[in-house]
């Protein structure tokens, strides 16, 4: 009996360069620092870093005056950062840099005078702050059939741009209707989709060849954590999203000669580690890795705590 990891899982650079902001607040300015919204979708991350010091907010109207206050990996509306200036709050972005494109992308289309449609999950943290930073016209979908639905004021003048978490597969139908039904419908570039994303969605493609049932650790409001589970069900594995090790049923696991493990984009790795040794206590002994890509992607802190990560590059 064997386990198989996927390859990436786990972490992606704007979760590790989100959570180093954070740590790196704390150091310079002292706890607490404020972060709004859950600073990446994974519990551990969140109680980790409260335990260091950052108190996670859903409002800034919960932050005291002049505190130090970061956006969230999944970015916030345009409206948000103006209460936190106007507030005299010591602000940090922790948003993603390619949600950030995708902010400057909806921006750029919008004063160009096209109506946006943006597509993604409704509700998402992430697509209410697209929509909070684009000041013109503005649709939200979500599937081929709410492209039929669509009224738009002129055909000629439409632009789409998607959420990060969604993969090209995952866009590809929606944009073949827009285009279909709006010839002259403008779009980002392929390679402006999240590669974290999808990466981890062709990896779990092949891991699905090679087990019996999956295991994917990440947070039930995860969505790209959601969306491998969702594929390795697709592709006729028994699959199953999990918190932790201590989700685990084994129950799940009955007959089962090889399971597979993965992690969405926000799951540590040290949570990988505990369900591997975990299973290995019920029998799994040999664990190997799917070869796939390596990811060397690192982003640029912002420059509120770039000094702290210069001074330690040259200590």
């Amino acid at each position: 009996m064997k386990l198989v990891l996927a390859q990436p899982r786990g972490f992606c650079a704007g979760v590790e360069r989100a959570i180093e902001i954070v740590e790196r607040a704390i150091e310079k300015y002292g706890p607490p620092v404020y972060v709004r919204h859950e600073i990446v979708h994974n519990k551990r991350v969140v109680e980790e870093l409260r335990a260091k010091g950052a108190i996670f907010v859903e409002e800034v109207s919960e932050v005291p005056q002049g505190a130090v206050t970061i956006f969230s990996a999944h970015g916030v509306a345009q409206q948000v950062e103006e209460e936190a200036i106007r507030r005299g709050f010591t602000v940090i972005d922790a948003t993603c840099p390619l949600v950030a494109k995708v902010h400057k992308e909806g921006q750029r289309y919008s004063q160009l005078g096209h109506e946006v449609i943006l597509i993604g999950h409704r509700g998402h943290p992430e697509v209410e702050g697209t929509l909070g930073r684009i000041d013109g016209p503005v649709q939200l979908i979500s599937s081929v059939a709410d492209v039929a639905k669509l009224q738009v004021s002129d055909p000629e003048h439409l632009a789409y741009v998607t959420q990060t978490t969604l993969s090209v597969d995952d866009t590809r139908d929606i944009i073949d209707a827009l285009k279909a039904r709006f010839s002259s419908i403008r779009g980002p570039d392929v390679n402006d989709i999240c590669y974290a994303t999808q990466n981890r969605q062709q990896a779990v493609r092949e891991l699905a060849r090679e087990v019996d049932v999956l295991l994917v650790i990440g947070a039930k409001n995860s969505s790209n954590s959601n969306r491998l589970r969702e594929i390795g069900t697709e592709l006729n594995v028994p699959s199953y999203l999990i918190d932790d090790a201590s989700a685990l049923d084994p129950n799940w696991l009955a007959g089962a000669k090889t399971i597979g493990i993965t992690a969405g984009a926000s799951a540590p790795e040290a949570l990988v580690e505990e369900l591997v040794a975990k299973l290995k206590a019920l029998g799994y002994g040999t664990v190997t890795a799917l070869k796939g890509l390596v990811e060397n992607v690192r982003f640029k802190l912002p420059p509120e705590v770039r000094e702290i990560e210069d001074e330690r590059a040259s200590a």
